[in-house]
């Protein structure tokens, strides 16, 4: 009877394993809405139109894919690349430009970040988080300065962020 029950457990113990591996197989993940990606880039440029800002906002999906791109009329032809870049630069390293900024400036650890291909690492990029989830980042270029730019991003946040905690 000893073997029969070693040969049971066995066998169990490989059924258990393969249903863990075909669970390993699907992946599923939230990620932010189209229509919530134009509501953030709306609220982040009326933010900055307030200020006086002519500036363009990008936001992009939690991949960094663009998803939304907004420019103000007389906002620099440099704008659109470079929020889309701050956007997908908070996305793939799933931080805020501004922070990214102080942990890789010269002679830190982190200083080769600056050297990656489309990392921009300017402030103005920020994550988009809801129900504990990374969904999306914003970027802002064209105020004077990262921080303005962050805080028109912030703005962008603050106005989707009550349909973003599920």
């Amino acid at each position: 009877m000893t073997m029969r029950n070693a040969w049971i457990a066995i066998v169990l113990s490989m059924l258990a394993s393969s249903a863990v591996k075909a669970e390993e197989a699907v992946v599923s993940y939230k990620t932010l809405g189209l229509e919530l990606a134009l509501d953030a880039a709306r609220a982040a440029l009326k933010e900055c139109q307030k200020r006086g800002y002519q500036v363009a906002v990008a936001v992009v999906d939690r991949f960094g894919t663009p998803q939304v791109l907004l420019r103000d009329r007389f906002a620099g032809p440099h704008t659109p690349p470079t929020a889309t870049g701050k956007a997908w630069t908070s996305a793939s390293f799933r931080n805020s430009t501004t922070e990214l900024n102080a942990i890789s400036q010269p002679g830190m650890m982190q200083a080769g970040l600056r050297n990656l291909p489309g990392v921009v690492i300017i402030g103005g990029g920020m994550m988009i988080e809801g129900g504990g989830a990374m969904l999306g980042a914003i970027g802002v270029s064209g105020a004077p300065g990262g921080d303005a730019d962050e805080a028109c991003a912030k703005a962008g946040i603050a106005a989707i962020q009550d349909k973003l905690d599920f």
